[in-house]
């Protein structure tokens, strides 16, 4: 696991940290998810957004607030599976690095 920015990726390609911490972050959640025996109605939504958010890290840096959209959803989808909850703690901690989504300046 990347444990700072200022790492490299290990994987040989020009991929910054943060998105090689979100690719890793979220395949480890997909393999625990797949392999989870119990079904639960939201599922497929879990599945669905998990695999939107592998193909926004493999098409290079993703948009904050479409990350958070989707860990929104995911959680939503699975919280209550506690089986679950490290990875998808990982996932969002990998989000986390992207920073806060720019604010809109309102008076």
């Amino acid at each position: 696991m990347l444990r700072s920015l200022g790492q490299r990726p290990v994987t040989g390609s020009d991929e910054g940290p943060r998105v090689a911490e979100l690719r890793t972050a979220v395949s480890r959640l997909r393999r625990e998810l797949a392999a989870h025996p119990a079904e639960f109605p939201d599922r497929g939504i879990a599945e669905d957004e998990l695999a939107a958010l592998a193909a926004m890290a493999a098409g290079g840096l993703p948009e904050t607030p479409r990350l958070r959209r989707s860990l929104l959803l995911i959680a939503g989808s699975i919280g209550s599976v506690s089986a679950l909850a490290t990875r998808l703690a990982d996932v969002r901690d990998a989000v986390d690095l992207f920073g806060e989504p720019p604010r809109e300046n309102r008076r």
